[in-house]
């Protein structure tokens, strides 16, 4: 005789997709006066970081192909951000923040920080830190690919 599972308690899908939706609801609507996004403040804060191609900075921000194209064309047309050839590889193109890019990034550095810290004050101060590493753990271990990115699931076709 077999048993059925029994049925979960806690809907992990649920309570990460809700906080997940919340926070960039709330973020977005904190930049909205600077006129970017939680994506484009994440894609120029990445980019300063070094020279980084328009791939390997999608690898960094977890973004799709097409996102990034849309997310850096959006960051061109704005000033924020130009594509330019690679010193090392003349095939390549780094994406490049320019010096407004560099100045909004700084002053929304401190909304998103704001933002990030109100959030965690709903939690005891004991339990912040403990949290984030949990969160990070995860993000990158068991949840490290992010399927937004990856060739999506086929359903099995009905014969």
């Amino acid at each position: 005789m077999t048993t059925a599972a029994a049925p979960s308690t806690v809907d992990l899908l649920f309570l990460l997709n809700q906080a997940s939706h919340a926070l960039q609801t709330h973020l977005t609507a904190a930049l909205a006066e600077e006129e970017v996004t939680p994506r484009d403040h994440c894609v120029l804060a990445k980019a300063m970081l070094g020279e980084y191609t328009q791939g390997q900075l999608a690898a960094m921000a977890a973004l799709d192909k097409t996102t990034m194209v849309v997310t850096l064309d959006h960051l061109e047309k704005a000033g924020l951000a130009e594509r330019r050839p690679s010193s090392t590889d003349r095939r390549a193109r780094i994406v490049a923040v320019t010096d407004k890019g560099r100045e909004v990034v700084e002053r929304t550095r401190g909304i998103v920080d704001g933002t990030f810290g109100e959030t965690l004050a709903h939690l005891p101060e004991d339990e912040r830190a403990p949290f984030v590493e949990a969160l990070t753990r995860l993000v990158e271990g068991p949840l490290a690919a992010p399927s937004h990115t990856a060739r999506p699931v086929r359903r099995r076709s009905a014969r």
